[in-house]
């Protein structure tokens, strides 16, 4: 929902004062549409409830430059995405600052709710206001000061699960009630030249750089948030306010919609009574109830559906039929499935042996929908299904081929190009992970499948973590899988934080073994349990091992094998360019820092030293 008071450029209306919530426009509602049911969906008593009200007013102004929006989605975007309230105040000296306000409030909220799910908050507004900001700044370059063109604050909260995630540029304010103490989130982007006028310093399409203030904030039942434009904080101190609101909030304990709406309008009423000369607008939101937190809901929401027994060949569910039992481990099955009219797919299904582990459930679920989110030809496809399951299970293309732990016993003496032609495509299918900020966290041989037609596919989302999913509060006790030792990066092993340099560490390896026939660092990568133990690996030289493939190659997979990631390559891409273009490593060769060529060595060295400097000083002190 979303209640703006000036209008965009393409509209010639404006929305009445008192029409506070009004439905936002198609282009904006189109993305609510849910994708499909997955464990994410919960029901109305689950979720999180907010009661909201705002209002805004031209004041003694002839016309209104300020803009207002709040939008509550439901079901599954209401938990992936959240709910999103703005305010906005175009600046007074802007030519098209009423048109700026309302093209950030009504843009941010729609284009928001169009960012991947699988993203966080934070990454998808900064994307968001980064592209709003740079369009601004394009409509005012008619303007021969750029502060005179399409320029306003911007304020917003993003409540999603049990955080409120705050963005804020200019001299708009937010604020938060928590136990009757107000606490103002917010700082002001402004500089004062008087007692009487100030200027801002930050603002949207003031600059073609963007500096925004993020912050997150954990939230609790009973929390009230308001934002206001400086109409209503210039002339009100925050003790005024404060004292208001309390009152206000006494004389209504429970704080509905109504009550929030009176609020904002009595909280302007005070400000143009108090001198206000300003565009006058406020927001009040209270949290109203949060995501359920026990683990029984929850694991019965979970249970819904029944795991389906182990299957044999012949078999059927939901009228796909068994022809090969392809894998089977402890903690899942895959089937090789034809439907009613002979179409060939694979059917993963959970083990049975974790019939009554709620995070193991949880994770099988996200696989699929992680699958389909991560549209890349180089990434194994989730096979739609229009018909509801009877069982827990979910189908994928079947492949043709083999994996590449076969075909690296096939090929032995396979060619560079070869190799870097495999590794480019695998590469080009992390990156499609990578973009929605979702690590893959267990590459390796046996989850890269090769076609028949030589063509790479990236399988298994088992592992898989998920930056936006990973927001979303729970009372599961959420397993981190890891990889496989061999290809899995130090800092994943130690439980340090880890972020696409660890899928780039893996790659590393894989590409190594394919060119020099064997594991990096003797195979003993598998052994180490402590930051000592990576510290103490050799890296022996691919050339050495494979003398067709050229020495400038070891610098870059040694590069991207470091144990330390920020030693890495800063992303795939970076690795793969690097590793296809030879002439860079001609022209110049850097030299080594010895932390880097023996970082074992130098913290011993540097440890004597500390240590010879500590007897010298006491030595002196005795003397």
């Amino acid at each position: 929902m979303i209640k703006q008071s000036a209008e965009p450029p393409t509209q010639q209306t404006l929305v009445s004062p008192s029409e506070v919530l009004v439905t936002l426009a198609t282009s904006a509602t189109a993305s609510n549409q849910e994708p499909d049911n997955t464990v994410l969906m919960c029901s109305d008593t689950e979720q999180l409830h907010i009661h909201v009200g705002q209002a805004s007013d031209k004041g003694i102004k002839a016309a209104n430059e300020d803009a207002i929006g709040i939008r509550i989605p439901s079901g599954l975007m209401l938990t992936t995405k959240g709910i999103v309230t703005v305010i906005s105040d175009g600046v007074s000296t802007a030519e098209g600052g009423a048109q700026a306000s309302a093209i950030s409030v009504s843009n941010f909220i729609s284009d928001y709710y169009s960012t991947p799910d699988t993203w966080s908050v934070q990454t998808s507004s900064n994307k968001v206001l980064t592209a709003l900001n740079r369009w601004l700044y394009g409509l005012g370059q008619d303007y021969r000061d750029a502060r005179r063109g399409f320029v306003c604050t911007f304020s917003a909260l993003i409540f999603k699960s049990c955080t409120a995630h705050m963005l804020h540029v200019g001299d708009s304010r937010v604020y938060r009630l928590r136990a009757g103490e107000l606490v103002k989130l917010s700082r002001d982007h402004s500089t004062s030249v008087s007692e009487t006028q100030h200027y801002l310093t930050r603002a949207l399409g003031m600059d073609v750089k963007l500096e925004v203030d993020y912050k997150a904030i954990s939230l609790q039942v009973g929390d009230v948030f308001l934002l206001t434009t400086d109409g209503i904080n210039d002339v009100l101190t925050d003790y005024e306010i404060s004292q208001y609101l309390n009152k206000h909030i006494s004389l209504h304990p429970q704080l509905l919609d109504e009550q929030c709406e009176q609020f904002c309008h009595q909280l302007m009423a005070k400000a143009l009574s108090a001198g206000s000369k300003d565009n006058v607008s406020a927001q009040l939101l209270c949290i109203d109830r949060l995501p359920n937190q026990e683990i029984d809901d929850v694991y019965q929401r979970l249970a819904s559906k029944p795991f389906p027994p182990p299957m044999d060949i012949g078999m059927k569910l939901d009228g796909y039929q068994v022809t090969h039992i392809i894998h089977q481990s402890q903690r899942s099955q895959v089937y090789r499935v034809i439907n009613s009219e002979g179409k060939a797919f694979c059917m993963k299904t959970p083990s049975v042996n974790y019939l009554d582990d709620a995070a193991y459930i949880e994770r099988f679920m996200l696989e699929s929908w992680v699958g389909n989110r991560i549209n890349n030809n180089y990434v194994v496809k989730i096979a739609e299904q229009n018909k509801p399951k009877s069982a827990l299970y979910y189908l994928t293309e079947f492949l043709d081929g083999v994996s590449l732990s076969q075909w690296l016993v096939q090929h032995r003496k396979a060619s560079v190009e070869e190799v870097l032609r495999l590794v480019k495509q695998m590469e080009l299918g992390i990156r499609a992970f990578h973009r929605r900020e979702t690590l893959h966290q267990d590459l390796k041989p046996d989850n890269i499948f090769i076609t028949r037609q030589g063509g790479v596919k990236i399988i298994d989302f088992g592992s898989c973590f998920i930056k936006g999913i990973a927001e979303i509060s729970t009372p599961l006790v959420r397993d981190n899988i890891l990889g496989t030792a061999d290809y899995t990066a130090p800092e994943v092993i130690l439980g340090y934080q880890s972020d696409g340099r660890a899928d780039l560490f893996s790659l590393a390896v894989i590409a190594f073994e394919m060119l020099a026939g064997e594991l990096p660092f003797k195979g003993q990568l598998c052994k180490c349990h402590k930051r000592n133990d990576f510290l103490k690996l050799t890296y022996v030289s691919v050339h050495k091992l494979n003398p067709m493939v050229p020495e400038w190659m070891d610098s870059v997979l040694k590069k991207a094998m470091s144990i330390e990631p920020s030693f890495r390559q800063a992303d795939t891409c970076e690795f793969i360019h690097q590793i296809n273009t030879p002439q860079i490593h001609k022209i110049t060769k850097a030299r080594v820092p010895f932390i880097e060529k023996d970082p074992l060595k130098f913290w011993q060295i540097v440890s004597i030293m500390l240590f010879l400097s500590l007897l010298a000083s006491l030595f002196s002190k005795f003397l």
